[in-house]
């Protein structure tokens, strides 16, 4: 009696055991995890995108244009003339 007692308690923790742990998942596990990380990098590579074109793309077009816009290339010849910039033009 000992003995069948013993077996139909171990029987009792290895079905409690199986139905609290639920089974890993042996097949997809490289793709369903490959699908998740695609999903995350382009997302953080189009907020980086995102960042660098409004942080840096859109400012120093800005400043390009601001540049340009007053600016005479005549004159800044003229400026680095008197400078002494150019030797063989006096």
């Amino acid at each position: 009696m000992l003995v069948l007692r013993l077996v139909y308690i171990s029987r009792t923790v290895t079905t409690v055991a199986s139905e609290v742990l639920a089974k890993p998942q042996m097949r997809g596990l490289l793709a369903r995890r490959l699908r998740i990380h695609m999903v995350g990098a382009f997302l953080v590579s189009l907020g980086v995108a995102a960042l660098y074109k409004f942080g840096v793309a859109e400012p120093r077009k800005k400043a390009y244009t601001d540049f340009y816009k007053n600016y005479s290339p005549q004159k800044d010849f003229e400026e680095m003339k008197k400078a002494g910039i150019f030797r063989s033009i006096k």
